[in-house]
């Protein structure tokens, strides 16, 4: 490889490094309910169980976090999906040893008489982390997650499952609300991502807080400052400023325009600097 192309890509794998450290990790609680209505097909053994598992991945198909998991030794082969997703191997998921199921609700076997039950209504919270060890993560950036449910009241053969489904949803700054019919055996689905509100003198003394529309743009980015900006710039991928703004004191609470139709179409950073730090967005210019 020519020296010169090594480092472009060098400069490329850097930059981009760079702008995914910056992207948004918006704090918030997702409260995740559906109802799992009591089957009669396929069978069910020994009277009325059921084990299930329901966790959060990336639009990747990355684990993020395991909400719950409900199983005993005897059906631990019951929840294949979720196993090898979390890192489980078949003989460790009733114990937990070697599983990612930090701040999850954890248990033996549902039945009639457990709390939750078997079938029936069902909810769970998401604080919007990861998990890391034995300990809580931190705040994964913004996007499409998906909550994943996994269920088995049949005991069949090895690594079975009777459900397993899955529902998108979108975490950012704004509030979602999502609701699915589902299917016979898990229905009546809605999903809630609410982010935290920050304060007035959280957003004050902070790096540069905005909201950029629209993305995809033709031409013009409209920019909601939250905060105080002192200098806007724009790259492009080769790491390049094409515009480069300084920004008066007093902006906070306005909306300032940045017109980049004299640009080719593609992907740009806007980045955004106070006295508190270095805000970066990538949007895209599609005429």
């Amino acid at each position: 490889m020519k020296k010169s192309a090594l480092k472009f890509t060098t400069f490329l794998m850097v930059f981009f490094f760079s702008l995914n450290a910056f992207a948004q990790t918006t704090a918030g609680t997702l409260t995740f309910t559906y109802n799992q209505p009591q089957p009669t097909s396929p069978s069910l053994n020994q009277g009325v169980k059921n084990v299930y598992a329901v966790w959060i991945q990336n639009n990747a198909g990355t684990f993020i976090k395991t909400k719950c998991r409900y199983t005993s030794t005897s059906t631990d082969d019951h929840l294949p999906t979720w196993a090898s997703k979390c890192g489980c191997t078949s003989t460790s998921v009733a114990t937990g040893s070697a599983c990612n199921i930090t701040d999850a609700l954890t248990g033996a076997t549902r039945t009639t008489s457990t709390s939750p039950t078997a079938f029936g209504a069902k909810s769970i919270t998401w604080d919007g982390k990861n998990v890391v060890g034995t300990t809580n993560g931190t705040t994964v950036v913004d996007g499409v997650y998906k909550v994943w449910v996994e269920s088995s009241w049949n005991d069949g053969s090895n690594n079975i499952h009777n459900e397993i489904n899955s529902f998108a949803f979108t975490k950012s700054d704004v509030a979602t609300h999502a609701t699915f019919t589902g299917d016979t055996y898990l229905n009546t689905i809605v999903l809630d991502w609410v982010p935290a509100p920050l304060g007035v003198e959280d957003i004050k003394n902070s790096e540069p807080a905005v909201v950029i529309y629209p993305v995809p743009s033709s031409g013009i980015f409209n920019i909601d400052l939250k905060n105080d900006v002192n200098d806007i710039k724009v790259f492009n991928l080769l790491g390049q400023i094409i515009y480069n703004e300084k920004v008066s004191n007093g902006t906070a609470e306005t909306t300032k325009q940045i017109d980049l139709s004299a640009f080719s179409n593609g992907s740009y950073v806007i980045s955004l600097t106070n006295d508190f730090g270095t805000s970066n967005y990538e949007v895209v210019l599609q005429k």
